[in-house]
């Protein structure tokens, strides 16, 4: 039942942003051709399409996974070269923020600037990413947005655990997630270019990967990201992949819950302003060792 749930609101949301896209196209036809202003558009439909914008906005936050930290040393990853002064640690990254992550760049690995939120290269404008922050494993290779780029735009995010929220009654507990042994790791993502197509304006973006959840994870989701350390990190990034499902199913498995632990923080995390080390932190604990060791 829980899974059936889950698939209906991400159709519903679906739904939504293709009304808004579709509202849009017809708009601009209209106003093209003379039929109405923008002005008329803007006072006979802006209400109902804001709200149906901020609605849209609002399902792709529930989505899991849907706020990460890491406040590693990007100088600290094995698999890059060169300085990061630009790159600072985070501790409340919320999707449509520009996140750092690593992509494959011929011979060697990089980290780029990305907005969290894929913008296929096809979109007619990036509002589409709003509801692309995950990819579901299960369907990379039906979804057009996703099988041509698990190919060629295969990334990692550098993070240091992840936030899901404890349903508690009628209230909503955040938890940070992390592995046990405090060590950073990376999410698997995918990546993608796009271009206004009046051609002022360009957008790298991504989208985070999810599986099935855990034994840790499932009494709080039924969704979780896909885990990778140092090796299944380098396979994702430097190996070939295509359109091969068993591979893929192997690869884009849950991580092991004996290795992972969670506890309840702070409802400072509900906002994306607040992002410093207190979000992180135990509620029931003052203490907390932030990730000394590299991640790859």
């Amino acid at each position: 039942m829980a899974d059936q749930t889950k698939s209906d609101k991400v159709t519903l949301e679906e739904l939504m942003v293709s009304t808004l896209a579709m509202t849009d196209a017809l708009a601009k036809l209209m106003i093209a051709k003379g039929v109405i202003t923008d002005a008329e558009f803007k006072n006979q439909l802006g209400t109902e399409r804001g709200e149906l914008s901020r609605r849209a906005k609002a399902a792709a936050l529930t989505t899991m996974c849907g706020r990460f930290g890491a406040s590693c040393q990007y100088s600290d990853i094995k698999v890059l070269q060169g300085d990061f002064p630009g790159f600072y640690p985070r501790y409340n990254i919320a999707p449509s923020q520009d996140v750092p992550v690593i992509v494959r760049n011929e011979d060697r690995n990089q980290l780029k600037t990305m907005r969290w939120g894929l913008v296929p290269s096809w979109a007619q404008d990036p509002s589409i990413g709003q509801r692309m922050i995950n990819a579901r494993a299960e369907t990379l290779l039906e979804k057009p947005s996703f099988k041509q780029l698990v190919a060629r735009r295969r990334c990692l995010v550098p993070v240091d655990g992840f936030y899901e929220w404890r349903r508690e009654g009628n209230r909503k507990v955040p938890m940070w997630i992390y592995l046990k042994n405090r060590v950073p790791f990376a999410f698997a993502g995918l990546w993608d270019y796009w271009r206004d197509p009046a051609g002022d304006k360009e957008l790298y973006s991504f989208t985070i990967i999810t599986t099935e959840a855990n034994v840790l994870l499932w009494p709080i989701h039924n969704r979780m990201p896909v885990i990778y350390d140092k090796e299944m990190g380098r396979q994702w990034l430097e190996e070939s992949f295509g359109d091969q499902p068993m591979i893929l199913a192997a690869v884009l498995r849950p991580w092991h819950s004996e290795l992972m632990e969670a506890h309840d923080v702070s409802t400072l995390v509900n906002s994306p302003e607040n992002d410093t080390a207190e979000c992180i932190q135990s509620i029931a604990s003052s203490q907390f060792r932030k990730p000394q060791l590299p991640l790859l």
